[in-house]
């Protein structure tokens, strides 16, 4: 008699925990991309960049804290402080990359871009 290749048991605790780390980051991220956008509707897009990027980051924080990763013994300011610094080079490189795109590279390659929608269409 042989053993099956595969056990159709459940995922190893690394395994669970890495799986509800990636399914936190996606939800993080969803929340920065659709916050943006509404943001949009009331303040200029460089200012909603940031924002929404404050919006997903408290996100992935709180989604990690209470489904991944085990009690630090920290306060939970003192946690998010930490974070907070960890994500600060980050929101620089975002909002960089995301201005830096929006208005110049694009205009300059003849590829309008509308930052606030999200549409895009060839300089005619």
């Amino acid at each position: 008699m042989t053993e099956p290749l595969h056990e159709t048991s459940q995922p190893s605790p690394r395994r669970h925990r890495f799986l509800l780390f990636l399914a936190a980051g996606g939800v993080a991220a969803i929340v920065n991309i659709v916050s943006r956008i509404l943001l949009n509707y009331v303040m200029p897009y460089e200012v909603a960049i940031v924002v929404a990027y404050l919006c997903g980051m408290t996100t992935a924080y709180v989604l990690n804290r209470l489904f991944v990763f085990d009690a630090s013994g920290r306060s939970i300011h003192g946690e998010y402080l930490r974070f907070t610094l960890v994500n600060l080079l980050a929101v620089v490189q975002v909002w960089v990359v995301s201005v830096g795109l929006a208005r110049f590279v694009f205009p300059l390659i003849g590829f309008v871009w509308h930052a606030e929608t999200g549409q895009r269409m060839a300089k005619g």
